[in-house]
């Protein structure tokens, strides 16, 4: 045995251990800090993976598309050019408001989620993700949505804080009223109205008409998309149309609202001159609304996720594509 803690066999008795590692719980020797800092860093890419689950970023292309369809068209009136600065701070402004969105609707509705057996998964329910991160996450997603706005133009900014209003409403919708899909709608028709004042700086009611068709379309499937929850609702006192008026009634309410839906963008194409592509596109989502519609039943609401997230998804990418090509036909530019 030698004085200085270290013994003939290799091992010491000072807490250090030949392969680099401690037995007195401090940092290893020879990488001061280096695993924690590179722990810390995975950890906090993690939170970021968790939030953006939480917020499930991925239906951003819900909305996305019809927000470039009214940049689009907007750009085509001006000038016939793509102003690509524009298109990307409205591609930011979207995302970022979505995003705020959807933390303040996790965020409010916590507690109800954790009494429901579809929702009681979510990521604030298991902690997975903490009530802090979202908030933060909300923070953040809300300055990036300002900042865009400001960076458009003048009546971005100034209108940009009534944006926000019904995101925050939404979520406490179902406490108070029995049409809480209202008021979604009313939130998801802001995109195509707010991306189209970006363009011009000025009110427009071509983008209103659009506004309105992507309102009522979101508002429609969200009827679906809640018929899954009426006894959980009905057993905690949410209010929904489903748990006020039955399956039966909303699915016909939502078929209401996605023959409204189509009716409107015809509507749109007709004041913005728009040509055959985008009434091709208009006849593909009309039959992705019957497609849609055959796949849910008051009895048989197995095969909610495809009507909701497949054809809804199709159907804004769809249109999308068939708008732009429409456009470049009729002379938009790169």
């Amino acid at each position: 045995m030698r004085e200085d803690g270290a013994r003939t066999d290799g091992a010491r008795t000072d807490g250090a251990r030949t392969d680099g590692t401690r037995t007195d719980g401090a940092e290893p020797t020879g990488a001061p800090g280096g695993s924690g800092a590179a722990d810390r860093g995975a950890a906090g890419g993690g939170r970021v993976r968790a939030f953006l689950r939480l917020v499930t970023i991925e239906h951003s292309v819900f909305a996305l598309p019809f927000a470039y369809i009214g940049a689009l068209t907007a750009m085509h009136l001006a000038d016939a050019s793509v102003h690509w600065w524009e298109l990307l701070l409205i591609t930011a402004a979207m995302v970022s408001l979505r995003t705020f969105a959807m933390a303040a609707n996790r965020i409010i509705d916590r507690e109800i989620d954790a009494r429901n057996p579809r929702t009681s998964g979510r990521e604030l329910v298991t902690g997975v993700v903490s009530v802090r991160t979202a908030r933060v996450g909300a923070a953040v997603s809300l300055v990036v949505f300002l900042g865009s706005a400001a960076l458009l133009n003048p009546l971005c900014l100034a209108l940009s804080p009534l944006a926000v209003v019904p995101m925050v409403v939404y979520p406490y919708g179902k406490r108070f009223t029995d049409f809480p899909q209202a008021i979604l709608g009313l939130a998801q028709s802001i995109g195509p109205i707010g991306a189209w004042l970006a363009v011009t700086g000025s009110w427009s009611w071509e983008a209103v008409i659009l506004g309105l068709a992507v309102g009522i379309w979101i508002g429609g499937f969200d009827l679906i998309y809640a018929c899954q929850d009426v006894a959980a609702d009905r057993a905690q006192g949410v209010r929904s149309v489903p748990a006020r008026f039955g399956i039966r009634t909303t699915l016909y309410a939502s078929r209401a609202s996605h023959a409204l839906t189509v009716a409107l963008l015809a509507w749109f194409g007709a004041v913005t001159g728009a040509g055959a592509l985008w009434w091709a596109g208009l006849a593909v989502v009309a039959v992705a609304f019957c497609y849609e519609h055959l796949l849910v039943r008051p009895g048989d609401l197995s095969r909610v996720n495809r009507a909701f997230f497949t054809v809804n998804g199709f159907v804004g990418i769809a249109l999308f594509g068939c708008a732009l090509a429409d456009l470049a036909v009729r002379g938009l530019s790169a």
